[in-house]
């Protein structure tokens, strides 16, 4: 992708989706005009106050927020991840409160909108569970024909799950509004477990954003502190994954899929040990992964580049140009 083009992001501002956030505000070829709220790593209204507070602190308030459901399709939500991104979600790091109030439409109504405002043209990345992305499709089933593409963080297609054996978090906190976007009339591209975590932010990276001058990379450097406490668990290093930054860069084109087939691919909705587990159809790994016709759903496995360095280094090309609009207090830990 060359040209600006116009972005609507779905998230439940954690720490990941906070470089997210900050890495599209950053990238010169997304013009991001609206985000949508859902409980996931937080509550829904948690999310969207982080990322309000998060964009006033990276001067860019006037692009709106909506808040967006609060519960799964089926159940309720589950209480969010703390031990993950901390209490408030972005590793008890406190940022000034932004002023700008939440839009007056749900996230699911904003998505609709601005899909008929930029019909053709609106990238949807959906970086939390895909509950107002259902709601979307609901509410106008054209959906599908309005936008370009529509990306997701989600998944595990060979990997393991990180909430089950066999479940991805995103796709685990609500499949049933995951089996509906996959099963939606679209092309979608899944960026699941098994290229995130193999995507790897390295203490060294953390230690150039706090070194920077500027608030936004200083604040990310401070949330990172809290998350690779949780990561070394994982890895057995101070470090952590990067998975939705990593969408937010395929979703822009930043970065390059090494391996990413297209293939049949679904959610299993049941009660059972497989709940949330994306079901992708892998079995022409063998020869290559040979064209399936009908097949919708891209499954990036492997990058051509090492993604970290892009990532530290648009962060800080960026926001060392920006003026900030707020301030970064960081809260003891």
């Amino acid at each position: 992708m060359t040209a600006t083009a116009p972005f609507y992001l779905d998230c439940d501002t954690g720490i990941d989706d906070a470089l997210a956030l900050a890495y599209l505000l950053a990238a010169p070829a997304a013009d991001l005009v609206g985000i949508g709220a859902v409980s996931g790593n937080v509550s829904a209204a948690v999310g969207a106050r982080n990322t309000l507070d998060l964009l006033q602190l990276a001067g860019a308030a006037d692009i709106p927020v909506a808040l967006g459901a609060h519960d799964p399709l089926a159940g309720s939500f589950g209480g969010g991840a703390p031990w993950v991104h901390g209490e408030n979600g972005i590793g008890e790091v406190s940022l000034a409160a932004s002023p700008a109030p939440l839009a007056s439409e749900s996230a699911a109504e904003m998505l609709v909108r601005l899909a008929r405002t930029y019909p053709g043209t609106l990238r949807v990345l959906a970086i939390g569970p895909l509950t107002n992305i259902a709601e979307a499709l609901r509410l106008e089933p054209a959906l599908p024909s309005l936008v370009h593409s529509v990306t997701v963080m989600g998944g595990a297609a060979l990997a393991p799950g990180n909430i089950t054996p066999v479940a991805e978090a995103n796709i685990w906190n609500d499949p049933e509004a995951a089996a509906l976007v996959l099963a939606a009339d679209w092309d979608i591209t899944l960026v699941p477990l098994d290229v995130t975590m193999g995507s790897v932010l390295e203490d060294h990276h953390r230690q150039e954003l706090l070194a920077s001058s500027a608030p936004v990379p200083r604040a990310l450097g401070e949330m990172l502190g809290y998350y690779f406490r949780f990561y070394e668990g994982i890895y057995g290093r101070p470090c952590s994954a990067m998975h939705d930054p990593l969408a937010a860069a395929l979703a822009v084109g930043a970065v390059q899929a090494a391996v990413a087939p297209v293939v049949r691919a679904a959610v299993d909705t049941s009660t059972g040990p497989s709940r949330g587990q994306t079901v992708c159809d892998m079995r022409g790994l063998y020869a290559g992964y040979p064209e399936v016709r009908g097949a919708r759903c891209r499954v990036v496995l492997s990058l051509e580049q090492d993604f970290a360095p892009h990532l530290v280094e648009t962060l800080l090309g960026h926001f060392s140009m920006v003026e900030s609009a707020g301030s970064l207090v960081v809260a003891p830990v």
